[in-house]
């Protein structure tokens, strides 16, 4: 992946984010790639090591509707969501493993530290990998996930959205980010999203693509990822810690 252009990107520590004060780091970033040349030859390896071909991905862990099935079928709208990973220059980055996570359709994760009241769905794990292929795609076939409160602030709610992680040839080369929904009223209301630059928000809202739609079976959405330059798609805070 490219170089990463902060100025696109959130502060670690916004003000509206409650959280952010304890999570976000106080002192500059670290250039790992400077660290590496200082290191020894093992450090450099685990930093720098090429990881392509690396990634095991099993038949459906792209498909989330079925990679958790405990005898029934995921509740909930069923979704497609494609796009390419590109770097800054719109070539497609090959080779990526993509792993995302989400609630389900009751705005519920399946972990312990998630203490909403609404139910599990026992057939619904919430979580998918895909590696992009030669012309830089991905797809993920999974329910789309409702809003949830949380305590940030008084009647809090997160928008509809689903977590992206990306690794790319190195370890050190990682982008978190989130998607969110075309229409969401929740948008205007989130300290997270909002702490995106206003420039730079739109590039985390899917797109209804009725291309990526199959008749008779689910919606389809386009989220393309832009890995750095003055069009790359902005990085989450929230899972930075």
């Amino acid at each position: 992946m490219s170089h990463i252009d902060l100025s696109q990107h959130p502060p670690f520590i916004y003000s509206d984010y409650k959280s952010s004060a304890t999570r976000g780091p106080k002192r500059a970033p670290l250039d790992l790639g400077v660290l590496s040349r200082q290191a020894n030859i093992s450090v450099m390896a685990e930093l720098a090591g090429n990881l392509t071909d690396l990634y095991d991905i099993g038949e459906l862990e792209h498909n989330m509707i079925c990679n958790s099935r405990q005898g029934g079928e995921p509740l909930g709208e069923r979704i497609i969501v494609s796009g390419r990973v590109l770097n800054q220059w719109g070539k497609p980055e090959v080779g990526v493993l993509i792993e995302a996570w989400q609630a389900n359709a009751g705005g519920r994760y399946a972990h312990k530290v998630d203490q909403h009241d609404a139910p599990l769905d026992p057939n619904f794990l919430g979580v998918g990998r895909s590696v992009t292929d030669h012309e830089g795609r991905y797809r993920f076939y999974t329910i789309k996930p409702g809003a949830y409160p949380w305590k940030n602030h008084p009647n809090a709610w997160r928008p509809q959205h689903i977590h992206f992680s990306l690794v790319g040839k190195t370890i050190t080369d990682r982008l978190v980010t989130q998607m969110y929904f075309p229409g969401d009223p929740l948008l205007d209301y989130d300290p997270i999203f909002n702490a995106v630059p206003p420039m730079a928000r739109e590039r985390l809202i899917s797109n209804f693509d009725l291309s990526v739609t199959e008749a008779d079976f689910a919606l389809g959405y386009r989220f393309d990822i832009v890995l750095a330059g003055a069009g790359a798609t902005p990085i989450d805070t929230e899972d930075i810690k």
